[in-house]
């Protein structure tokens, strides 16, 4: 039991510090390996297409920092998820500790902001367990997602500001003509949508197989909505 304890410390410590850290990049994997020893959010595959996936995510609940300002994702992810693992750590209202699941998804938001500032919108998939009455936390806000539609394109490597403009540009390439770039247009024009959200699973210490994601959300049916 008190293995398993450390194990599990180490996890968190270890996905912690991939957030800070700049590294070697790894080799893609299209399975999703964390995904096999921590929870993460259920989906369907609705179709695979040349160089993407659509996928219809079930409810779910996350739990997100306030819009950060900053030209860096990688900063700015950093700066959300400090927050979050202090939140997961047990520094809420009910001072609860909470196990840590995966992707965490950093959101990019259209921004007004000067020097070409983006906004971004740090998240932590809450585990099933704790979804019907999330912990609260000051400065952090609950989003319950109904149905939600998700065009995804999977990456390996660590992800850096350099690379993640490129993966963005190629999964829209990827779904450019079909049916379902008019959907994510249409679900954007009507502020149901980022421009897109990137989704780390891994921890630093695994330099193989590593998996990112970048998603861009679209909504058929009003289905995205926050608490």
């Amino acid at each position: 039991m008190q293995s398993m304890a450390v194990t599990t410390t180490t996890w968190k410590l270890a996905l912690f510090l991939t957030l800070i850290s700049v590294s070697l990049s790894g080799t893609l994997s299209y399975d999703i390996v964390p995904c096999k020893r921590i929870e993460c959010p259920n989906y369907d595959v609705i179709e695979a297409g040349n160089g993407y996936e659509i996928r219809l995510y079930n409810s779910s609940v996350w739990i997100s920092n306030s819009p950060i300002q900053d030209i860096s994702l990688v900063e700015a992810t950093r700066t959300g998820f400090l927050r979050l693992f202090d939140y997961i750590q047990g520094k809420n209202n009910y001072q609860q500790k909470i196990e840590m699941t995966a992707p965490v998804l950093s959101e990019v938001l259209p921004s007004d902001g000067p020097f070409c500032e983006s906004s971004f919108v740090v998240s932590f998939y809450v585990p099933k367990v704790n979804q019907a009455n999330p912990p609260p936390a000051k400065g952090l806000h609950v989003q319950r997602w109904k149905t939600v539609y998700a065009a995804v394109k999977q990456f390996g490597g660590f992800v850096k500001d350099t690379n993640i403009g490129e993966e963005a540009a190629a999964l829209k390439d990827s779904i450019a003509g079909t049916k379902w770039s008019s959907a994510i247009e249409q679900s954007r024009r009507a502020g149901h949508a980022s421009v897109y959200s990137v989704a780390q699973y891994n921890a630093p210490f695994e330099y193989d197989n590593r998996v990112n994601e970048i998603w861009f959300l679209f909504d058929l049916e009003n289905g995205l909505h926050s608490m």
